[in-house]
């Protein structure tokens, strides 16, 4: 159906510079962990947002020097000719769906340890590398280094146009790059004319802005992004001083502005500690003082917000990193007038994750991210069916959901039953904890779906057992029964019991979503998760009126949060909350009433009062799969030709890696699978060998 005309303003195209972009749909520089290791996945995903319809496609960070090197991590890098040939590949596949490409040149200064290159870091002043607390320095850049610096910049700008990019951006922002750095106070006590005042610690971005301009500016538009706001009070840049001041300073000198706050951790929150469009109040100022396009950032996923920033004067461009990994498609679906298609960004930071521990990332949402390449495939297409086979799917979680949406897209018949009175699972219990409420994404997108298919059909409060398994007449049975919290605090740390768990009752996760709680009073959570789901707990019950106190074996409260760039977030949360925190302690017994813990590094014992409420692992709820593959024969007799587990039911871990399981048995169905091979596409580098 064509588009409501409400939204033909999303549509309008917007010059920058030399160039045009089709539309206002902005996919802004984000990492994904795929880069310059993965350069073919990177080249697919990015080519599959040009087909969705984003007028601008944009690179990761791209390091362009060696003393910029960020290894670890896996970013794209543009140090030569060669590194602008394996982009230029990034670029073929924006531009042969009509996108404009554009390459985020990056150097990180004295944040990298240049592990892989060697080279010593530079920066501002001498200032051990902050990155993981490399047990190295960045040297001060004398005015040579800055001179050479900014050669580097303009050479890199260079061969990124010589790769086919359109646009270059800039980059000045999330307290990660060179002139950030100089640009902050706190990092820049340089005395010359490139420290003190604003004008002077500016005047490196002004150069590079001015050098980029001057270089390649007749050809290719230029992108000042940069962070007005780094929410650290006048420690940093502030939106309504130097922040302003700055933008103000160079209203005029870019094609284009891209703002944001900062840093990282600040500029992409969760939907736990945002809401959607929540940057604004720091960046609608820029429009005010500046007559060149404005573009921002902030988890746009609704096109009514999106046409009210445009209409309100608050930017001319929509920014979208995860929005556009959640749903590569969201422009043309709203072009199309398909809004109910929409895969709308749960505000997870999955994605964020994954690209902090040097791998590939997913999406909750997507399950075909970072798949494009590697397995083949799409977000929204998928091979049709190849046979007339019946599947029956017990559970209606995120695995169940997904495996039924994507077999009902190839047009099989599907019955989903599951054994409560609403579907979604885990997803739909844990979307009632606190602020998890936008995690029910991943279940309305999907039941969105079923209401325009006619051979999937829903049944709740539906337990199956065995024998109503045996006797539903299904030629397939795909199990997504999910998994169950342990009371018993058994996890990574302790192997064994905690011992008086048995005797006095404690009170999982799953405890606490059906709505049991232990008396009023004080209750210690153990979490040995490291996620979310422990803190959760604890900000749940602490808003409660319990007296809450958070012990982990960990370093600090939810350590592998870090990697989804909530850790410091939920601290403070927790915190403001009177959740008391007691990191590197395990719970050794509990007693009538009384929970002794001890602290790792010391061997104290703290004694605490109350009820224990471990977060620690789950168990599949696999029975009715062993119970229906422990008899061959029955499943033969009535033409069950084969029963799988998926998700949750077959190994615990994410919601991410659940609706990636249902889309994978979707894909995989009715294909022959080598268990014993690889199941994806690897890069294979051969080399001549001399006789």
């Amino acid at each position: 159906m064509p588009r409501d005309s409400r939204y033909d303003i999303l549509f309008e195209p917007v010059r920058i510079g030399p160039v045009t972009t089709r539309n206002r749909f902005y996919q802004v520089p984000h990492c994904n962990g795929m880069g310059r290791v993965y350069p073919d996945s990177m080249i697919a995903m990015r080519g599959v947002k040009a087909e969705g319809g984003w007028g601008i496609v944009s690179t990761e960070q791209v390091d362009f020097h060696p003393t910029g090197d960020v290894t670890p991590y896996t970013e794209a890098r543009l140090w030569d000719a060669g590194d602008a040939s394996v982009l230029g590949g990034m670029c073929n596949a924006v531009h042969e769906h009509g996108g404009l490409a554009a390459v985020q040149l990056v150097h990180n200064g004295q944040d990298t340890g240049n592990i892989y290159s060697r080279e010593v870091p530079i920066g501002p002043v001498h200032r051990p590398v902050s990155w993981k607390n490399h047990p190295v320095q960045a040297r001060a850049m004398d005015i040579e280094d800055i001179r050479a610096y900014r050669r580097w910049h303009r050479k890199a700008a260079l061969r990124a146009r010589s790769a086919g990019f359109d646009i270059v951006v800039v980059y000045a922002g999330h307290d990660g790059s060179l002139p950030a750095h100089f640009l902050a106070r706190r990092h820049n006590q340089r005395t010359d004319e490139y420290g003190g005042s604003l004008e002077n610690r500016l005047r490196l971005y002004r150069e590079l802005l001015e050098e980029t301009l001057e270089a390649v500016g007749d050809t290719m538009g230029v992108v000042a992004r940069f962070a007005v706001d780094e929410l650290l009070g006048s420690d940093g840049l502030e939106w309504g001083n130097e922040g302003h001041d700055a933008i103000e300073m160079m209203a005029e000198l870019p094609h284009m502005w891209d703002v944001n706050i900062s840093d990282w951790d600040n500029d992409s929150m969760t939907s736990r500690f945002a809401a959607e469009g929540y940057q604004e109040e720091y960046v609608s100022f820029v429009k005010k003082v500046s007559s060149k396009p404005v573009a921002i950032v902030g988890r746009y996923t609704s096109p009514d917000t999106m046409v009210s920033v445009i209409r309100r004067g608050i930017a001319d461009l929509i920014g979208a990193a995860r929005p556009s990994i959640a749903d590569p498609f969201l422009p043309k679906k709203v072009e199309e007038g398909r809004l109910e298609d929409i895969r709308e960004c749960i505000g997870c930071n999955i994605c964020a994750a994954w690209n902090n521990i040097s791998a590939p990332s997913r999406c909750t949402q997507n399950p075909t991210f970072g798949e494009e390449w590697r397995k083949g495939w799409h977000p929204e297409r998928i091979r049709p069916r190849e046979s007339q086979a019946h599947i029956l799917v017990v559970g209606a979680g995120p695995a169940g959901l997904e495996a039924a949406h994507a077999l009902g897209k190839r047009g099989y018949e599907v019955t989903l039953a599951d054994a409560r009175s609403e579907p979604g699972g885990r997803v739909a219990r844990e979307s009632a904890l606190p602020n998890l409420r936008a995690w029910n994404r991943v279940c309305d997108y999907r039941l969105g779906q079923f209401a325009l298919m006619t051979n999937v059909k829903l049944y709740l409060e539906s337990a199956l057992t065995k024998e109503l398994v045996l006797d539903f007449g299904a030629d397939h049975v795909v199990l997504a029964t999910g998994s169950t919290w342990r009371r018993d605090g058994v996890g990574r740390a302790l192997r064994q019991p905690i011992p008086g768990t048995e005797a006095e009752r404690s009170f999982s996760p799953d405890d606490i979503m059906d709505g049991n709680r232990p008396p009023l009073g004080s209750v210690v959570v153990f979490d040995d998760d490291h996620y979310y789901m422990g803190s959760v707990m604890a900000e749940l019950l602490a808003g409660e009126g319990y007296k809450v106190t958070l012990a982990t074996p960990g370093n600090c409260v939810s350590s592998w949060s870090e990697y989804s760039l909530e850790q410091g977030h939920i601290e403070r949360r927790l915190l403001k909350l009177g959740v008391e925190i007691l990191p590197r302690h395990l719970v050794r017994a509990v007693n009538d009433g009384v929970i002794e813990l001890f602290n790792t590094m010391t061997g104290d014992t703290v004694k605490r009062y109350g009820h224990l409420v471990p977060v620690t692992m789950r168990l599949p709820n696999d029975e009715l799969y062993y119970a229906l593959i422990a008899t061959p024969s029955s499943l033969m007799s009535v033409g069950i030709k084969s029963v799988r587990r998926i998700g949750d039911c077959y190994g615990p871990a994410t919601i991410a890696a659940a609706v990636y399981e249902g889309r994978r048995y979707a894909e995989e169905f009715d294909r022959e699978c080598d268990s014993d091979g690889v199941p994806f596409k690897t890069v294979k580098h051969v080399l001549e060998l001399g006789g």
